[in-house]
C-alpha cells in the first residue's frame, strides 16, 4: 500500500528529539522521585490518582454498545453488544479510534504521566483496545486466568510502560488488573532459570510470554504476591511490561471499564514504525485499525469481525464518531514525525 509522507508543519514544534535525558531506566540506577514513580520502581506498577477528573471519566464510560445500557443488566447480551472477547477486549469496529478513546489518550493528566517518566513531550501512543468487564456475563464467554508478561523474554530490561485509564469504580471484587508485585525486578533471573525447562505456552508474537504452573510456582517461591489493583474513575494505572499480570472477572454488581493507553518516545521508534502507524490510522482513507499496546505498531489489527463463525451483522472500518484531533493528539499518531523522502 502506497503511503504519502507527511512532515510536521511550522506549528508542530521542533523534530530535534530529546536524547535520553533524565528518563527513567528501571535498572536500579534511578533516583528517588517522591511520587508514583517510586511505586513503579519498587513494585512494577503504580496508580496515578485523578489523571482525569472523575465526572469526565464517568461520562466517557457511557460510550459503548449497540443497544447496551450499563444500568440495565439484561442488555449484557451479544445482540446488544459489539464483539467482546473473553478477556473483555473490544478489538474491532474502529473502536480504538472512537472520539472518546482519543479524548482519553489526549487528557493532560494521562499524557503528562508518560512525559514525566520519559522526560520528553515527543511521544507516540498505541491504538489499543477498550476493555469492558461485565458484572453479568451469563451470555458471554467466561474470563479465565492468563498470567503473562508483554515482553520478549530474550530481550530483558525496561522497554515499555503499559497503561490503562480506569473509568468506573474499581474495588477488590470489581474485576480488572491483577499484577505480580515486584516481578519486573526478577524477570531476567526468572527467564534465565526457567528457559529450556518447560513447554512454552504458544504465543502469536515473541512479545508475549505466558506463565505456566512451573513459572507461577517460581514466582511464589521467590516471594512475589499477586495484587488486585484498585482504582477510582479517572485513575491511570501503569506497569512495566516485564511485570506478570492479567485481568480477573467481575465478582460484584459493578461493571469494569478501561481504556488501554501506552506511550513511548518517538526517539524509540523507527521511520518504518511510524509509517506502519500512519497506515493503521490512514488519515486519507476509510480505515482505522488498532495496534497492540506497543506504540511503535509492532503489530496492527483488523476491523473484520465474526460472530459465531460468520461475518458479524455489524461491519465497520471507521468508528461511530471519528475523532477530530488536536495538534497535540495528532502528534501522538506519529505521522508528523515521518521524514520527507
Amino acid at each position: 500500500m502506497a503511503t504519502e509522507t507527511i512532515t510536521a508543519d511550522s506549528t508542530a514544534g521542533s523534530l530535534n528529539l530529546k536524547a535520553r535525558g533524565s528518563r527513567m531506566l528501571m535498572d536500579g540506577t534511578d533516583p528517588k522521585f517522591g511520587d508514583w514513580r517510586d511505586d513503579l520502581l519498587r513494585d512494577g506498577y503504580a496508580v496515578i490518582k485523578g489523571a482525569i477528573p472523575e465526572d469526565r471519566a464517568l461520562q466517557y464510560a457511557d460510550k459503548i454498545g449497540l443497544g447496551y445500557d450499563r444500568n440495565d443488566p439484561e442488555t449484557v447480551h451479544p445482540d446488544k453488544l459489539p464483539i467482546v472477547n473473553e478477556k473483555g477486549m473490544i478489538l474491532n469496529y474502529g473502536a480504538c479510534h472512537e472520539d472518546f478513546v482519543w479524548a482519553v489518550r489526549s487528557e493532560p493528566g494521562v499524557v503528562g504521566a508518560f512525559e514525566k517518566l520519559y522526560d520528553t513531550e515527543d511521544l507516540i501512543v498505541s491504538f489499543d483496545a477498550i476493555n469492558y468487564g461485565f458484572a453479568n456475563r451469563k451470555n458471554l464467554p467466561p474470563n479465565t486466568p492468563w498470567p503473562h508478561q508483554d515482553q520478549d523474554p530474550d530481550r530483558p530490561g525496561f522497554r515499555c510502560l503499559q497503561g490503562l485509564v480506569n473509568l468506573l469504580p474499581n474495588g477488590p471484587n470489581d474485576g480488572g488488573l491483577i499484577v505480580c508485585r515486584g516481578g519486573h525486578a526478577t524477570s531476567e533471573q526468572f527467564h534465565n532459570d526457567i528457559r529450556g525447562t518447560e513447554e512454552r505456552i504458544p504465543a502469536w508474537t515473541k512479545e508475549w510470554y505466558g506463565y505456566t504452573d512451573k513459572g507461577m510456582k517460581w514466582l511464589e517461591e521467590h516471594g512475589h504476591e499477586w495484587i488486585k489493583v484498585e482504582a477510582a474513575p479517572g485513575d491511570l494505572i501503569v506497569w512495566d511490561s516485564r511485570t506478570p499480570h492479567y485481568n480477573v472477572p467481575v465478582k460484584s454488581k459493578q461493571d469494569r471499564m478501561a481504556i488501554y493507553t501506552c506511550f513511548m518516545p518517538v526517539a524509540d521508534a523507527s521511520q518504518e514504525d511510524l509509517i506502519r502507524k500512519k497506515i493503521a490510522f490512514e488519515i486519507y482513507s476509510l480505515a482505522r485499525v488498532g495496534t497492540t499496546h506497543w506504540p511503535n505498531a509492532l503489530h496492527t489489527g483488523t476491523n473484520k469481525t465474526t460472530r459465531n463463525g460468520k461475518p458479524d451483522f455489524v461491519q465497520r472500518d471507521r468508528p461511530l464518531n471519528d475523532p477530530v484531533l488536536s495538534e497535540r493528539a495528532f502528534k501522538l499518531t506519529g505521522i508528523p514525525y515521518i521524514r520527507a523522502q
